[in-house]
């Protein structure tokens, strides 16, 4: 190793102030988004946002961090949030002193206390096995959820009301723009939490472990340890998820210890990326505003869904994330420019071709499904006839079109991404 190098590896920085910017950024980003959607259905969609962003994030802990590919994540933040609501109902009773502030701790101890239990079977193992005894175990818990009502509240769940106690500083936490910020604050100290482990040691090792375990048990360290270690925080920031989600909705059902909200947050973490940290925060917001404000305008929203998820594992398996990441590093040389036209055309004939599918799409779902009500519907602000063969032709040219320009446009484009990433790559072999 050069000097060069080890100077880089060791330099120190206590004032970071690209991270002091960062992370005020990102704070004022949380006080200030519900002033800009400040209605109450905005309101409700950003603090949901904000619970399956530290689900995310905590989920990442294991699979981006230390490849644990786990089925049965729900686990931790749903019994997390059973744990949490009964506390609630407890407090409202008058038998324990629980704030609603502190609830969420109560989801997280909660969701660290069956992480440690189930990791110490789970993380024996790793890999395919891994994943199969993390199906096992979720559908456990799921079976457990019908098998002890009194615990779980059977089919219906169980409610509560998060309003009880003295106001403190006038805060009731009725109103949900108080629910909201309630969730931005541990949104905010949880994704420290979650950051400042990456610079741990043992947010190190499990990186070791992810990508050579054989090396890491060379060097002495257990890496079974690593993922049981890792396995139990990422189940205390779960079940603080859990705990908020609980006082957000008021009410936890069998739902969320089940196999399906485990492959949820698998599919929003892996769209976000789970190769960056901040990939599971974008993938929360994809993942919200497809599975809640796309289904109050389409029956097909699961179909959209689905074909997102398979695009982005064929054309971009970093997520999201690298997409930004890569066009950010071409921003830095200053390579964007001569790429950026060629990118909106790439764009723009894809938004025409989708565009014709959507309209397809929309129409054959009309015809199976609400055939009943008439052959006529709106789309896109105009009626259609579903049983003509107008809206259909004008589809197929719509998705003609776009196809072939973006067959076209593509060419360039990756004649120019291709050029621009060797400038780079030569800029810096040449600052080596």
């Amino acid at each position: 190793m050069t000097a060069i190098t080890m100077s880089n590896a060791m330099k120190y920085k206590p004032m970071n102030l690209g991270r002091w910017l960062l992370w005020g950024a990102f704070a004022l980003v949380l006080i200030a988004a519900p002033l800009v959607f400040n209605k109450g259905a905005s309101l409700s969609v950003l603090s949901t946002m904000g619970t399956v962003m530290i689900f995310g994030l905590s989920y990442n802990m294991l699979l981006g961090q230390g490849g644990m590919l786990s089925f049965g994540h729900a686990v931790y933040s749903g019994l997390g949030a059973f744990f949490a609501i009964h506390a609630m109902n407890l407090a409202s009773a008058g038998a324990i002193w629980m704030p609603v502030t502190l609830v969420p701790l109560v989801g997280g101890l909660a969701g660290m206390f069956f992480g440690a239990l189930f990791g110490y079977v789970t993380t024996k193992k790793s890999g395919t096995t891994f994943a199969m005894i993390t199906l096992g175990i979720v559908e456990l818990v799921f079976a457990c959820s019908l098998m002890f009502p009194e615990f779980f509240g059977g089919e219906g769940g169980i409610t509560t009301n998060r309003v009880y106690g003295s106001p403190f500083l006038g805060i009731t936490y009725g109103p949900q723009i108080q629910v909201y910020y309630l969730i931005a604050f541990w949104l905010f100290i949880a994704t420290i939490g979650m950051y400042a482990f990456t610079q741990t040691p043992l947010g190190r090792i499990i990186n070791a472990v992810r990508d050579n375990p054989e090396r890491v048990e060379f060097i002495g360290y257990d890496t079974q340890w690593a993922r049981y270690l890792t396995l139990i925080l990422s189940g205390f920031f779960a079940g603080i998820s859990g705990g908020l989600s609980a006082i957000n909705f008021e009410i936890v059902t069998a739902e969320n210890v089940s196999a399906m909200r485990s492959g949820a947050i698998l599919l929003f973490t892996f769209i976000g990326g789970v190769g960056f940290f901040f990939g599971p925060m974008i993938g929360a917001v994809i993942g919200v505003f497809l599975t809640v404000l796309l289904s109050d305008f389409t029956k097909a929203w699961q179909l959209y869904l689905g074909v997102f998820f398979i695009v982005i594992v064929m054309y971009a398996p970093g997520g999201v994330a690298s997409i930004l990441m890569m066009n950010l590093r071409l921003v830095k040389f200053g390579k964007f420019k001569p790429v950026a036209p060629r990118l909106l055309a790439v764009c723009g004939t894809a938004a025409v071709a989708l565009l014709g599918v959507a309209m397809a799409i929309e129409m054959l779902y009309h015809l199976t499904l609400d055939a009943a009500n008439g052959t006529e519907m709106k789309l896109f602000g105009f009626m259609v006839d579903t049983a003509q063969p107008a809206g259909w032709l004008v589809a197929a040219v719509l998705f003609a079109v776009g196809a072939c320009g973006f067959w076209f446009a593509r060419k360039g484009f990756m004649q120019a991404w291709g050029q621009a990433n060797s400038d780079i790559e030569e800029l810096i072999r040449r600052q080596a």
